[in-house]
């Protein structure tokens, strides 16, 4: 296959993993974090749903994003607010009952820590605020009406995880040679997958790569996915983000080694669990940028007209360890390019 210049693709990435901040599009609610004096200090105490659609303790320090975020404007917890944290540890069908219950708790603000929350939440309230701390294509999936003014009670951060899609493939085929098969591991509850899914096979197919997009839904279909991959001959794996992979990020990571499967995702934790490279945003920016909007909204501000969000900080990291296990030689020009190597 014909691959991308090396010295093309240093220019491609400098473009996003030069870029150290959030914008907001328009010059929305967020242009900044303020000093702590900012913060509202009412003495009412304000109740924040958070919901997650990991297992409690899988994601801590992404998660703790969020908290410090709403530090940073001067909030105490226990004090101005507190969160109620709910885990659907891969169930996402419990999204709805979640949805049902901070509605009778009359939460203030219902923070949505994954994807795929988005759908069930909207439909049990249509007057709670609703913050998306991480969505993809929220306007092409119908979340919002659009970016500048989303509309209804739902507003937050998109990421750009469709647009980096093709960026993985290509660093992939930067690393691995004669890259012609690659295993497109994906949760279909997840409404990440289809936009993703669409831009990869674009990009794949203007590489002349071969993609096999392949499912996994539980536990068992992850591990199931990978002997599907082996089945298939794929020579490498990409993986859309996922609260259920998250959760079992070093068993992915584990798997695809011992699959010899060379693999790219979006988030560092998974390259720090053993996967081979990740190219994308930081979960847990997001998360405390999400304590942005929650902040706008108890001051008043409405859903509906606060912008949509979305980051221009990429991050490229690369496990070396895991490269050179499965016998890769990382270009020494892609390990500058990187924001952190792991040896």
């Amino acid at each position: 296959m014909t691959t991308q210049p090396l010295s093309a693709l240093k220019m491609l990435l400098s473009r996003h993993t030069k870029r150290r901040e959030f914008i907001t599009l328009l010059g929305g609610a967020a242009a900044g974090w303020p000093l702590a004096a900012h913060g509202q200090q009412t003495g009412n105490v304000r109740r924040i749903a958070w919901l997650s659609g990991a297992a409690r303790g899988s994601a801590d320090d992404a998660w703790s994003g969020f908290p410090q975020g709403m530090r940073d404007f001067g909030y105490v917890e226990g004090k101005d607010f507190v969160i109620e944290w709910r885990f659907a540890e891969g169930r996402y069908d419990r999204f709805a009952d979640f949805a049902a219950e901070m509605v009778r708790l009359k939460v203030d603000v219902i923070v949505l820590g994954t994807p795929a929350a988005i759908r069930a939440v909207p439909q049990a309230t249509s007057t709670i605020p609703i913050v998306m701390a991480y969505s993809t294509d929220p306007v092409g999936n119908g979340f919002v009406a659009s970016l500048t003014r989303p509309g209804g009670n739902t507003t937050g951060l998109a990421s750009s995880q469709d647009d980096s899609a093709p960026k993985q493939l290509e660093i992939l085929a930067t690393v691995v040679p004669r890259l012609h098969r690659i295993g497109f591991l994906a949760n279909p509850a997840n409404p990440n997958y289809s936009p993703v899914l669409k831009n990869a096979q674009t990009a794949a197919q203007d590489a002349g790569v071969i993609l096999v997009p392949v499912q996994a839904s539980g536990w068992q279909e992850i591990e199931s996915a990978f002997t599907i991959m082996t089945n298939e001959r794929v020579e490498a794996v990409m993986a859309v983000s996922d609260a259920l992979f998250f959760a079992h990020r070093r068993r992915i990571g584990e798997l695809a080694l011992g699959h010899r499967l060379p693999s790219i995702f979006v988030q560092r934790e998974y390259a720090a669990a053993g996967g081979m490279m990740s190219y994308g945003e930081s979960l847990r920016d997001f998360f405390r940028r999400a304590a942005t909007f929650v902040d706008e909204i108890l001051k008043g501000a409405k859903p509906a007209d606060l912008p949509i969000e979305q980051p221009t900080r990429f991050y490229l990291v690369i496990n070396i360890k895991t490269a050179k296990v499965l016998g890769l030689e990382v270009p020494p020009t892609l390990l500058a390019l990187a924001d952190e190597v792991i040896e």
